[in-house]
Formats: C-alpha cells, sequence, structure tokens
C-alpha cells in the first residue's frame, strides 16, 4: 500500500486542494482492446467514446478540446481532480498531466508518487499540434509606459536567473526548497530538470537560447485556439476575444530594450511579481534571480508573491496590488477580453506542457 498524497497540484490551479490516500494494483490494461498496440488516434477516439479523457478544466482544457476536434471527436471531458488517483484505479484512460508535475508523480517511486515508471506513456499537445504557450511575464500597460526601465530591468535579472537555473536545475531546485517550496525535494529535483526542457525547446521541438522570446507562430496558434474554444458568456467581452490580435496583448520591446541593456535607473525600486501557484521549480528564475542578486544589480527590490489565493494573478496585477505576474497566455487573453489592460513583456515556457498520460 503507498500513500497518494500529491505534493505538486496542478500549475493553473487557484484553488485550495486537499491531499488524497489511496491504494490498489495497477491494471496494466486501461483501453479496450491490446493497448501496447494502438496508435495515439485510437487511444484518442477509443478513450473519447467511452467518456474516459481528463483534465483539471481551469485554463488548458482548450488544448484538450482541440486535440478531440483534431480527430472528429465531442470536445467533452471528465472533469479530473488534482491527483492522478482517477488515473490509477482506470477511472480516467488518458489523464492530463503536466510533464513537470503530476507526469512526474505518476512515473516516480519517491514519496507522493504513485510509481509507474516505463510501464506508461503520453500523448504530448506540441507533437499534436495543439499546443498553447503557459508560463508567461505580465503587467499592465499603463505600468509597463510610466515605469520602462523597471519592467526592463526586471526582465533582465528575471532572464538572467532563468537562464541559470535551466544550466544549473538541481542547484535552482533547492534554492525553491529553501525559499518555502510547497512539494518534496525529490520532486522539485524532477521538476526543474523538466521545466529547463520547456524553456529550451521550442513547440516544434527546435532548440532556444533566446529566453523570453515570444515565437510569433505559437503564440498566434495560442490566440486561434483561444478564440475557437474559450467560452465567455458576457457577449461584449465575447466580442472583443474574436477581435483580439497578438498587438492587444503583447509588447517585445521591453524585452528587447532588457537584453540589450537598453535601460536607466529604475523609476519603482520596490517592486512585487505574483506567481500563478505555491512556489515550486515552475517558477525557479525568480526564485535564483533573488537568490543570487540578479535583481540587485539593476537595483530592484523583489518581492515574490504565492499564488493560489482569493486573487488569481490577472486581477492581482490589474487592480496594482502587484506590479507583474505570472500566467497563461489563454489566462491573458480571457482577462484581456472582460476588460482587463494587461501586457505580455516576455514568454518563459515556449512550449506546452501538457500531455496525456495512458498506461501501456
Amino acid at each position: 500500500m503507498k500513500s497518494k498524497k500529491l505534493f505538486a497540484l496542478l500549475t493553473a490551479a487557484t484553488l485550495v486542494c486537499t491531499a488524497f490516500a489511496g491504494c490498489g494494483e495497477k491494471n496494466e490494461q486501461s483501453v479496450s482492446g491490446d493497448s501496447s498496440s494502438m496508435s495515439d488516434e485510437e487511444r484518442i477516439v477509443s478513450a473519447a467514446k467511452d467518456g474516459k479523457v481528463g483534465n483539471w478544466g481551469l485554463g488548458n482544457e482548450y488544448e484538450i478540446q482541440a486535440l478531440l476536434t483534431k480527430y472528429g471527436q465531442s470536445t467533452d471531458y471528465l472533469v479530473q481532480s488534482f491527483d492522478m488517483d482517477g488515473f490509477d484505479d482506470d477511472s480516467i484512460t488518458l489523464a492530463s498531466a503536466m510533464t513537470y508535475n503530476e507526469l512526474g508523480l505518476v512515473v516516480n517511486d519517491y514519496e507522493g508518487g504513485y510509481g509507474y515508471g516505463d510501464k506508461v506513456g503520453t500523448i504530448d499537445m506540441n507533437d499534436q499540434g495543439v499546443a498553447m504557450l503557459e508560463d508567461n511575464i505580465f503587467c499592465t500597460k499603463d505600468f509597463a509606459a510610466n515605469n520602462p526601465n523597471t519592467v526592463k530591468a526586471f526582465l533582465a535579472a528575471s532572464l538572467k536567473g532563468w537562464e541559470y537555473a535551466c544550466n544549473n536545475p538541481e542547484e535552482a531546485a533547492q534554492i525553491v526548497y529553501e525559499a518555502g517550496s510547497s512539494v518534496s525535494s525529490d520532486h522539485q529535483k524532477y521538476m526543474a530538470t523538466e521545466v529547463a526542457k520547456l524553456i529550451k525547446t521550442d513547440t516544434k521541438g527546435n532548440a532556444v537560447s533566446d529566453y523570453g522570446k515570444m515565437d510569433e507562430d505559437a503564440m498566434q496558434q495560442t490566440l486561434d485556439l483561444a478564440k475557437k474554444y474559450i467560452k465567455l458568456d458576457d457577449s461584449a467581452a465575447a466580442e472583443k476575444l474574436s477581435s483580439l490580435t497578438l498587438d492587444d496583448i503583447r509588447d517585445t520591446a521591453y524585452l528587447d530594450g532588457a537584453k540589450s541593456g537598453d535601460f536607466g535607473t529604475p523609476e519603482k525600486k520596490d517592486v512585487s511579481i505574483q506567481l500563478k501557484w505555491l512556489p515550486q521549480a515552475q517558477f525557479m528564475g525568480y526564485f535564483v534571480a533573488k537568490a543570487k542578486g540578479y535583481y540587485d544589480e539593476v537595483g530592484l527590490n523583489v518581492n515574490i508573491v504565492s499564488g493560489g489565493g482569493d486573487i488569481g494573478e490577472t486581477t492581482a496585477v490589474n487592480n496594482g496590488t502587484v506590479d507583474f505576474g505570472v500566467t497563461w497566455v489563454s489566462n491573458l487573453i480571457s482577462a484581456n477580453s472582460g476588460g482587463m489592460n494587461l501586457l505580455e513583456i516576455a514568454q518563459i515556457y515556449q512550449r506546452s506542457g501538457l500531455v496525456l498520460v495512458y498506461k501501456k
């Protein structure tokens, strides 16, 4: 019997969830027929027809819906809990998992893990052509316009932190763990290694060395899928969503200035950034930048604020509670469609971390 306590929750979640427990033997056969010889398409179609494709439904269901549409299936999905017990007990055949979080819990046998090892396979949203970009850095358009040096300085130091973290993931994991990690030390190390892959590789599998790059094709695909699958009840918001362009949600000028060092003394020296969730290696670049003194070097005193509370990161930035935030591109798109005035200033993750995991 093994505890199934979940130490790393879905990064997109804004609700506080409790750990779950369970036990039992692992069933190797999760889909009808000879699962070992099924193609990805056959797995998707079979699971969709059985109503056993799972997702949390907090903003990354759009990729799953796009995948189901690709194979001619209904866009309905089974609402998945924040642990992987449904996958473990075969309630869910194709379970959503972030490569750096839930997939590690499924595969590994450290505390909180399910220990499946190589007995599972994955279907990758990037390989399927339905990837949507995730973690970015954003602020309000007004804050950027009024504090250009601050924005550029913050980006310069943050990107330096991300570069160091990706090149030294084990050290970065330890820095986050000591800063108040929300996950176990072992899982933190796993997360750091997998997060680095999402930052150093794009949706097409190409190596990326330009940290923070806002890839036009990947961003446009994200926007196109958002327009198709995000459903807004307010008619004005829905109309605004349909007309959004990339120029409405991002500006590369601040990133260019940060990389060239083209900025002076920050207008505002004490700034804050709200994460999308609790401290974990998903956000290791900011913790490394703070620990290594990179923010100090550019004249900033940075407070890193945990996410997952009553106020989401888009709202917190929009109302001025914090200066910067980490969110997914689809979340920013929804927020601006609803009347917020947010601006992406750097794209940290260059590919989607979402996969569907299945038992071989």
